[in-house]
């Protein structure tokens, strides 16, 4: 199995390096390279194709912010995902990350074999937030009078796909959804490429920012 190959970013060289010890040691995941700024991450996105970045926020020479978008704004890096691991779970860290086109946000404080799934699942075109930002999210969101404020319109949705996507956003995995609908992983992962495609949005990160912003969260709660 060709393992999932990762791009580390952070400025702290002793981060970086306990991070790629923990990457190596895993037999499906392999680090692609590492950088120390947002700058280079960016760049070595573009020349490495990595399959995940791990990308911190507070960086040097561009934030991580900054690079994430210009990854998930480059359309010769569709494939890549990123995965921001931070310190800091300030609301605008996480409204900011996703906005740029982060898959998933992951405190630093997280459990290896916590960060080690996140990748797996960031790959598989999951979205994967820590439980204290998908909390943070669902106050925000339903602080705010639904308006669709993404522009996406959940009326083009049909009834099982608007049950699907509430369960996205309640952060289920998969098999969560197949589990909770009594359906198989077959008809969850085709229910999702249809909310991709009849929303415009680049990964399931997307689906949840429109979930949120069309009211959807607090009509499933």
């Amino acid at each position: 199995m060709t393992p999932v190959r990762v791009l580390i970013a952070d400025d702290q060289p002793l981060l970086r390096h306990s991070l790629a010890l923990l990457l190596d040691a895993a037999p499906d995941l392999a680090v692609a390279g590492t950088a120390a700024t947002g700058a280079e991450a960016s760049a070595l996105a573009a020349d490495l194709r990595p399959d995940v970045v791990l990308m911190d926020i507070r960086m040097p020479g561009g934030d991580g912010i900054e690079a994430t978008l210009r990854i998930t704004a480059d359309p010769e890096l569709g494939g890549v995902r990123v995965l921001v691991l931070s310190m800091f779970e300030l609301d605008e860290y996480v409204y900011a990350a996703l906005r740029a086109g982060a898959s998933g946000f992951l405190l630093k404080d997280a459990r290896p074999e916590q960060l080690l799934d996140a990748i797996r699942r960031t790959h598989a075109g999951e979205s994967l937030f820590a439980p204290a930002i998908l909390t943070r999210l669902v106050e925000h969101y339903l602080s705010r009078p639904a308006g669709g404020a993404s522009g996406a319109r959940l009326d083009v949705l049909t009834e099982r796909e608007t049950e699907v996507l509430a369960l996205v956003a309640a952060g289920l995995s998969n098999d969560e959804i197949a589990a909770s609908l009594f359906i198989s992983i077959k008809t969850v992962k085709t229910h999702i490429g249809h909310l991709l495609a009849k929303l415009a949005a680049r990964d399931r990160a997307q689906l949840v920012i429109a979930a949120y912003e069309n009211g959807l969260v607090g009509q499933a709660s």
